[in-house]
């Protein structure tokens, strides 16, 4: 780790900001401040927020990385961590995800939560999260990394912002009387052909328990969930490379399905 005079989250923030406003994946910042230190990690990740905030960008929820084991191998970790979602980050499913936008896209299918209530409880459980809970929809969450080649550790991913891109809620929204979160099934499909499936108990056992984690965890740093947040509670299976343009569907027993099309600017002007 950087030692002596040098801030190092505000050379990790700045390397990482280079990166994004460049489109030019930057090296790990692991070397500015270390591998596993969550606390300068997060406070990366506080101060990005917060000069993306001063840039117009408006906070609408978080979300839930890391629960699920096949994630955690995919990626060479073995905790979960969390980011926050900006209102630039949401995408329509009727509409087109230009690849232009990102550096190196992985999709991954998800159940998210539209929160009824703020949670404040720091001992907040699954049992009493579920009761905040407005309704559940079956979501595509688009990971990126401004990690040159996905090379992280930890704390890259929790520096930035969870390692984060963009994602798509789909049309049905489900109340939790109607969903057993756990028991949802998932099958994710790239143009047609099946590419990844999962269910409900990859995500922590039980994506409500990935929502309680986040409660406990966002209250501890002081930034609480609030009523009309939106949650992705986590991926329910591994993650699939956009590295073309492609149509990515996923199918969630109970929730319905969601689904995104990506297109490159040379299948844009072809159109």
């Amino acid at each position: 780790m950087t030692t002596g005079t040098t801030d190092p989250v505000a050379a990790a923030c700045r390397r990482l900001r280079t990166a994004a406003r460049t489109r030019t994946p930057c090296p790990p910042v692991r070397d500015l401040i270390g591998p596993d230190d969550e606390t300068l990690a997060y406070a990366v990740q506080r101060r990005l927020t917060q000069a993306g905030v001063r840039d117009g960008r408006r906070p609408v929820g978080r979300k839930v990385g890391l629960t699920a084991p096949a994630v955690q191998r995919q990626l060479g970790v073995d905790r979960p961590d969390f980011g926050m979602l900006f209102d630039d980050m949401a995408c329509a499913e009727s509409g087109n995800i230009s690849l232009d936008r990102l550096l190196q896209p992985r999709a991954e299918a998800e159940i998210a939560f539209v929160l009824a209530e703020d949670v404040t409880d720091p001992g907040v459980t699954a049992v009493a999260v579920r009761r905040r809970v407005a309704y559940a929809v079956a979501a595509l969450e688009i990971v990126d990394s401004r990690i040159a080649g996905w090379d992280i550790s930890f704390a890259d991913t929790v520096a930035d912002n969870g390692s984060s891109g963009l994602f798509v809620l789909g049309a049905d929204h489900v109340p939790l009387d109607a969903v057993e979160p756990a028991a949802v099934r998932m099958t994710m499909y790239v143009d047609g052909v099946p590419a990844s499936t999962g269910s409900g108990a990859a995500c922590l056992g039980d994506p409500l328990e990935a929502l309680a984690w986040l409660a406990r965890t966002a209250l501890a740093h002081g930034d609480p969930l609030r009523a009309g947040d939106v949650v992705l509670s986590g991926a329910l299976g591994p993650m699939v490379a956009v590295d073309r343009a492609m149509y990515v569907r996923a199918d969630l027993t109970g929730l319905g399905s969601v689904q995104a099309t990506f297109t490159t600017p040379e299948t844009k002007g072809g159109s």
